[in-house]
């Protein structure tokens, strides 16, 4: 074999070679999975709703892997601070819920500036909620609960899923809109709360009408009315509470995916555009209207608003209510 011949083979095999490494797939290039942090716990109504967008997302990524991660805790604190020091490389964001405006005003000191510490970067939608009570309870509407309260102040209990919550401040806003006086009884969870209230050991709170949809159709809770400024498709017949002539009462379950600080502005577009994709997803859509949630899908910035405002109203009623957490 002459030396030509051995350099030409010798520079074909370099060819080759340099194809492979060019073609073969690198740990070093591949794209890391997207890290969703879920301040909630595992089967919670948002970590229904995230799970169910969890492949339309990925799709709507190119194909970056989308890990969820539960992180449970303080009330949404541990989740968010996980956010709050990742990087701001596009690859962690967090589904915060009402409890990320309503923290900085129940807890005396947070870990983490609650608006500067984050890049909103879109409301993706909610849940509406639903006043329920006890069946035994001689209320049907809110008139009627409003008189029975009035008639025995102090004496009747609305439950929450835990002190300081969205779900105590929803029920503090009910009975102060209806003008009574009740005593409130935190539980650790909606599980406890809504044996609690079927069984009778409390008798009223509001809840997420997917968690007592069922319960209200089979006559174990009785709603009272809706929460929200529309009623909702699986209870038709249900008015709202503001249709019953307390307009104050306007509430709902929230949830907004934000990034840490810094988030550069083409990451917030991608993740905004990717994460609209996935939630407009068909099949996703139909999960929505099955459980009765609703999409917003905001901008960045009108998202950066609504936080805001939100904290600012939910102050207002924990300073009412004097709800505090040390």
């Amino acid at each position: 074999m002459t030396p030509s011949t051995l350099a030409r083979r010798g520079l074909l095999s370099l060819a080759v070679a340099a194809l492979a490494t060019a073609l073969a797939p690198s740990a070093a290039t591949a794209a890391p999975p997207l890290r969703v942090i879920l301040p909630v716990s595992a089967g919670s109504g948002v970590d229904v709703i995230v799970r169910s967008a969890q492949v339309a997302l990925t799709k709507a990524l190119d194909g970056q892997a989308v890990v969820i991660e539960n992180m449970p805790g303080a009330g949404g604190i541990t989740g968010t601070q996980a956010l709050v020091k990742a990087a701001p490389d596009g690859n962690t964001i967090a589904i915060v819920s009402n409890n990320h405006s309503v923290n900085p005003s129940v807890f005396k000191k947070l870990p983490y500036d609650s608006l500067g510490d984050i890049t909103p970067i879109t409301v993706i939608g909610g849940s509406p909620f639903v006043f329920v009570v006890n069946p035994k309870l001689p209320a049907t509407n809110a008139k009627e609960l409003q008189a029975l309260l009035k008639s025995k102040p102090g004496e009747l209990n609305f439950a929450s899923s835990g002190n300081g919550t969205i779900i105590h401040l929803a029920g503090e806003m009910m009975i102060e809109a209806v003008g009574g006086n009740a005593r409130h009884i935190p539980y650790k969870g909606m599980g406890p709360m809504i044996t609690d209230l079927m069984g009778g050991q409390v008798e009223m709170g509001a809840s997420a009408v997917a968690a007592v949809q069922g319960q209200i159709k089979q006559g174990s809770l009785r709603p009272i009315g809706v929460m929200g400024k529309q009623r909702v498709k699986s209870l038709p017949d249900v008015p709202t509470i503001a249709e019953q002539g307390f307009p104050d009462v306007d509430v709902a379950g929230w949830f907004a995916a934000v990034g840490p600080k810094g988030l550069p502005p083409a990451q917030v577009k991608r993740l905004h555009d990717a994460l609209v994709a996935a939630f407009n997803d068909p099949e996703v859509k139909a999960g929505f209207a099955q459980r009765d949630d609703f999409l917003i899908l905001d901008t960045p910035e009108h998202s950066a608003q609504f936080l805001k405002s939100e904290q600012e109203r939910y102050a207002r009623l924990v300073e009412k209510a004097k709800v505090a957490i040390n």
